[in-house]
């Protein structure tokens, strides 16, 4: 049974990815360490003796539909209101709508736990908290003064409507439609498909976000607006009012997260109301939706990449906790009687110490990520610094964690052998929930196309060169350090920043030569050699910052295992990224 890393979590926040210190700072307002531990302890154990205990009953069951409505699993009801009873999902909202206005670093750690106890559970509440931001941040003072309080209190819950069967990554070429009303309302015509948590019955009401054309719109993505569209219409006292004309058409069967409806929506077909067309309003301005959902979108990322992260933690317990179980022959050195446990062969220390260590690392990058996103909205001298920061790791979060969240899931069930195969030991639920994330959200391939087209030319540059400059410190203090239990540490993730330096410059010449077919022919051997090499910095700054107190030795050699380990595969994604391209696009020719 998953247990919430509390202590883990906390260290990472404070000691890696920069929360101690922007607290010293003064940064974070009136938070102190002390707050951040209790909420961590109490959203851990929420995870961990409510929201995991559900999670088997969640994939065995389902969700069902019947005559439009969705039934969620047995318990999933009660156990989303009390999570919203205690305040979670407005963490990092503003007080002004019942929010906490605490940092985005909190947020993610809870999220973590929450996605570890059931991935599938904690997308509703993932999707409400992107749909309150973007509402929050481009919505009317009226629309806000309707619907926020009760998304930010979990009250109602929220969804993100993008996809259409003809327009999966292409939202250019989407034909949901909507018309002008007189009023200043909209009625919206389409169907929308792979909506999370379109439906089902856990809240009171459901608000859509959703992204369609109007008649004389521009063409291509110049030409979408986003509207609130709301399940039940809402009167102005606040009251329920009657049922919107949108619904449920059907439930998708899935590979994984089992517990979460995955809905196709019909929008205006005039299955209720005495006029065909949902009613909605609009968010922002018409014609730019686009860039109001991607404030959903982005954050969104960056919680999908905590999808991979609590999938690695949850697998790798999993995993650990069976290796120390099961006995099968007998390991090197084994002196006991009959057969040793198999976590004393090395081949499945192996396997686990490369899911710690792809966990801790995935984690930390993901924290920065975050922290980053705070320092963005409250270091105010050096806020475009920041905003260049949290840009720049945005889709390495989220491709390296979700990757890493597949492959530990399947070492887990390597380690546990045929067992991991069947499903009651559990171990195959994690890598068919996993599976999913490196794919919705942008897939990992377009975030490699960001990663390189948008995010490495910033600051011309000079971003990406000074972030790998402050990754180079610890290479220096770890050599600094003169600990022998770090081993080659320095000398391995020197080599893998200078692979990430060279391939960096070779991405930003071809980019400024204008060869960008070239570029991203490599682009995602190259977000994985970002993430390794982020791995191993961030690991070696976890080692040194608790080497004062004589506590460090275990995270140090965590560290010295990935660096000896696993960097040296950046040397070969490097040489795939500057090599790779004229190969690649000779062999295209046998695809026709």
């Amino acid at each position: 049974m998953y247990k919430a890393p509390v202590e883990e979590i906390a260290f990472t926040l404070k000691h890696v990815a920069g929360m101690a210190e922007a607290i010293d700072d003064g940064l974070l307002g009136d938070l102190g360490e002390d707050l951040v531990d209790a909420i961590l302890a109490e959203a851990g154990r929420f995870a961990t003796e409510e929201i995991a205990p559900l999670a088997d009953i969640g994939d065995r069951q389902g969700t069902r539909l019947a005559d439009g409505e969705v039934k969620t699993p047995d318990g999933w009801r009660d156990l989303y209101r009390n999570w919203a009873a205690g305040g979670w999902n407005g963490l990092t909202a503003p007080e002004d709508f019942g929010g906490q206005a605490l940092p985005h670093m909190l947020n993610v750690a809870a999220l973590e736990m929450w996605n570890s106890g059931s991935m599938a559970f904690a997308l509703c509440p993932t999707l409400t908290m992107g749909a309150a931001e973007a509402l929050n941040v481009h919505g009317s003072a009226a629309l806000k003064e309707k619907y926020l309080a009760r998304m930010v209190s979990g009250e109602w819950t929220g969804t993100m409507n993008l996809t259409e069967p003809h327009a999966g990554s292409d939202l250019g070429v989407l034909k949901a439609r909507a018309e002008r009303r007189e009023d200043g309302s909209y009625r919206i015509f389409g169907q929308k498909i792979f909506i999370t948590w379109g439906e089902h019955d856990a809240a009171d009401n459901i608000i859509h976000l959703v992204l369609a054309r109007l008649p004389d719109a521009p063409a291509g993505t110049r030409g979408i607006s986003l509207f609130l569209v709301p399940k039940f219409l809402v009167n102005d006292d606040g009251s329920l009012g009657a049922r919107n004309d949108l619904h449920c058409h059907s439930l998708e069967h899935k590979l994984g997260i089992h517990g979460s409806p995955t809905c196709t929506m019909i929008y205006g077909d005039g299955r209720f109301g005495e006029e065909k067309g949902a009613i909605g309003w609009l968010i922002g301005e018409e014609n730019k939706g686009l860039a109001c959902m991607f404030t959903m979108m982005n954050n969104a990322r960056l919680a999908v990449g905590m999808q991979g992260v609590a999938i690695c933690e949850a697998a790798t317990q999993k995993a650990i906790a069976y290796a120390k179980e099961r006995t099968q022959g007998r390991a090197p050195g084994w002196s006991g009687s009959g057969m040793s446990p198999i976590i004393d062969h090395p081949d499945v220390a192996r396997m686990l110490l490369t899911m710690k260590a792809l966990t801790q690392g995935s984690r930390a990058i993901a924290y920065a990520c975050a922290h980053a996103i705070d320092m963005a909205h409250r270091a105010n001298e050096r806020r475009q610094h920041w905003q260049e920061r949290a840009a720049l790791l945005t889709p390495i979060a989220k491709s390296f964690a979700t990757d890493a969240g597949v492959d530990v899931a399947s070492l887990g069930i390597q380690v546990h052998g045929g067992m991991g195969f069947i499903e009651e030991t559990g171990a195959a639920r994690y890598l068919r929930d996993a599976r999913i994330a490196p794919i919705y959200e942008g897939t990992n391939g377009i975030q490699a196309i960001d990663l390189v087209t948008r995010k490495l030319p910033l600051s011309d540059g000079r971003q990406v060169r000074g972030f790998i400059a402050e990754l180079k410190a610890i290479a220096e203090a770890v050599r600094s350090s003169n600990l022998d239990d770090f081993g080659a540490t320095a000398d391995r993730v020197d080599s893998a920043l200078a692979d990430l330096e060279e391939a960096t410059s070779w991405f930003l010449s071809r980019l400024a030569e204008g060869k960008s077919a070239e570029a991203l022919s490599g682009a995602t051997p190259y977000q994985r050699l970002f993430g390794l090499a982020l791995t191993g910095c961030y690991l070696a700054k976890g080692g040194l910052a608790r080497t004062s107190d004589g506590a460090g030795e275990g995270r140090i050699a965590l560290c010295r295992f990935a660096a000896e380990n696993l960097l040296s595969e950046t040397a070969a994604l490097k040489d795939r990224v500057v090599n790779g391209a004229d190969s690649l696009a000779a062999a295209r020719t046998i695809l026709a």
